[in-house]
């Protein structure tokens, strides 16, 4: 959060508010105050002059009445005047009504006794017959002039002319003023300090608030706002530890239940995505990325229909209304992939929708399963339709008269019972097989020593080969022992040298090797028969899987011996593969577990 500056803080405009409102308080006293003060003393001063000048004007009035001559008239005047001067008082002159002045109560002035006085105040007292004043300025000083008419029955005989300095009046109230200012400014300061108290009181709960503000938004609610009061502010710092403490409690809440929801979401073996309510991915677990072979950074954000591979057949809008699952395919060359995706739409309670939840389920095994299932039951039903439909051939020639045919009626039955036991041995292995897929076998496992083992199986089959074919074992002189269930390994190994008899041509070698790596052995069985394509190597251990399909028919094969000795091989805890080049024969090898031989251990 950005930090309040100085001049725009709430504490900054409270004190300038406080100052403004005391200042134009003090402005508008100080003016009444200064007003009615000059106007108090102007009066004071003025009403001072006039009441001297009335007792002047009496006196001046008996003396000018007097029948004397004029330089005692003179004499007789400025004492007059000189009883009534004072300091306010600067001069006093007295003209009469034809502006003469006939005396002054300035000695220095004495000379302009006898001389015309034609001011203009004077004339105009004189002919209004009423006092008149004015205030000039002499010397950068302010004087008032007082011009008062002498009148004896109701006649004007004369006028006193006083010039008073009012300056002494104005300076008392410029000092006044600056008395009056020096108190405001006092004032202002102690409402500028106290002001910055009171703000603090009000803004220390708000600066408070706002750094608990900040501290919360980081996730941080151990903090708690200090109550300063009982006031507003106080009530709101308490409300707002308040908020602090459900938000702390919704948070741990939410936490919790995020907590909850990510380990649920992490720990489903079904992928999860979910959009926002444009149809762009918000979130995903691993198992969804898992399935769609994508990382995090690519997939969110991006729509759902392009993640999904759909954007051809459906719009987002298409998808929040489907009601049923869609099959999606993600298989490759190297792995198959079928997935089945569940939609369900999230919404409030105004209907307004928020987004999508899409839940992908992996089908690939079921699918393969089902596959796997429907061709076994293809197979097998193949297998039994072909020996099944040659007998009933040969039973219906038997019944239609063949059997009394000496000749046809023995190959007819032989072929009836060839293919009887072709199908009980197809029967045997599919029972071994499903008690294989059941666990439902046990292992009479005993200690042998595998090369005497190995080769006791080959010597049988080199005895009883009705075709020119040749064996060709390179066994080790080394003794490797193991723990074998002998019936089911010389199954397993009369399956494998089977398979390499029948499909080795006349004059072909087939090699016999058992070899040590590590703490087993490996066996190999190599033919030169066909071979089979690279493609289809790793099916030859599926059941009823025939390369060449034709020719195994032909030569009396199921299909299941190598699915057979695929499961006793892994139920003896070894390792069965092959290896095969169209053309040049095929190789077979597994591996078993050998216990290594001690001095004196077997003896």
């Amino acid at each position: 959060m950005q930090k309040v500056g100085l001049f725009r803080s709430i504490h900054l405009k409270f004190v300038l508010i406080n100052v403004m409102l005391i200042l134009i308080a003090m402005q508008i006293i100080g003016f009444y105050f200064a007003q009615r003060l000059e106007d108090t003393l102007k009066e004071n001063f003025t009403t001072s002059i006039i009441d001297r000048m009335n007792l002047a004007e009496f006196s001046v009035r008996e003396e000018m009445l007097k029948d004397v001559d004029e330089p005692s008239l003179s004499t007789r005047l400025r004492t007059v005047l000189s009883s009534v001067t004072s300091d306010d008082i600067s001069e006093i002159r007295v003209v009469d009504t034809k502006y003469t002045i006939l005396a002054t109560s300035a000695m220095e002035n004495g000379s302009m006794v006898g001389q015309r006085f034609p001011d203009d105040l004077v004339r105009k007292s004189i002919m209004s017959e009423s006092p008149d004043d004015a205030i000039y300025l002499d010397s950068m000083k302010r004087i008032w002039i007082l011009v008062t008419p002498i009148i004896s029955e109701n006649k004007v005989i004369g006028a006193i002319y006083v010039k008073s300095n009012i300056e002494k009046v104005y300076e008392q109230i410029e000092e006044i003023n600056q008395i009056l200012a020096g108190g405001v400014a006092v004032s202002l300061t102690i409402t500028i300090i106290i002001g910055i108290f009171i703000a603090q009181t009000m803004t220390r709960p708000i600066s408070d608030m706002r750094r608990q503000a900040q501290t919360m938004a980081k996730g941080d609610f151990s903090r708690k706002v200090r109550v300063y009061g009982n006031d507003e502010i106080g009530q709101l710092a308490i409300a707002f530890n308040h908020l602090t403490n459900q938000l702390q409690e919704s948070q741990s809440t939410t936490e919790s239940e995020r907590r909850k929801l990510a380990s649920v979401l992490e720990n489903m073996t079904d992928g999860v995505i979910a959009t926002d309510r444009k149809g762009r991915v918000s979130l995903i677990n691993d198992s969804a990325l898992a399935m769609l072979r994508l990382t995090r950074d690519l997939v969110l954000n991006r729509p759902i229909t392009s993640i999904l591979s759909v954007e051809q057949e459906y719009a987002f809008e298409d998808l929040i209304q489907l009601k049923e699952s869609i099959a999606l395919d993600f298989s490759t060359d190297e792995q198959p992939a079928i997935l089945r995706a569940n939609f369900s739409v999230t919404q409030r309670e105004t209907g307004f929708v928020n987004g999508l939840i899409v839940v992908l389920h992996d089908n690939t095994e079921q699918e393969k399963i089902d596959m796997e299932r429907r061709e076994f039951v293809s197979n097998v039903s193949h297998e039994l339709r072909t020996p099944l439909t040659t007998m009933r051939s040969y039973l219906e020639a038997l019944a239609d008269g063949a059997w009394q045919d000496k000749e046809i009626a023995p190959s007819f039955l032989h072929v009836t019972q060839t293919e009887t036991e072709r199908m009980i041995r197809l029967v045997n292995d599919l029972l071994k097989l499903s008690r294989m897929d059941s666990e439902d076998y046990d292992l009479n496992l005993e200690w042998v020593e595998f090369n005497d083992f190995f080769d006791s199986i080959i010597d049988r089959f080199e005895f009883s080969k009705s075709q020119d074919v040749k064996f060709n074992r390179l066994l080790s002189n080394e003794d490797f022992f193991v723990e074998i269930d002998t019936d089911k390994m010389t199954q397993v190994i009369d399956n494998i040298i089977s398979n390499a008899m029948k499909y080795s041509p006349d004059g072909g070698e087939i090699c016999f090797s058992v070899t040590q790596s590590d703490d087993q052995i490996q066996v190999m069985i190599s033919d030169e028969g066909m071979g089979i394509p690279k493609a289809n190597v790793k099916r030859i251990f599926e059941r009823f899987y025939r390369a060449d399909r034709a020719r195994s028919r032909a030569l009396g094969g199921t299909g299941l011996g190598l699915a057979i000795a695929r499961e006793m091989i892994m139920a003896h805890g070894g390792d069965i593969w092959a290896e095969s080049e169209e053309g040049k024969g095929t190789t077979i090898y597994f591996t078993l577990p050998i216990e290594h031989q001690e001095e004196g251990e077997w003896d």
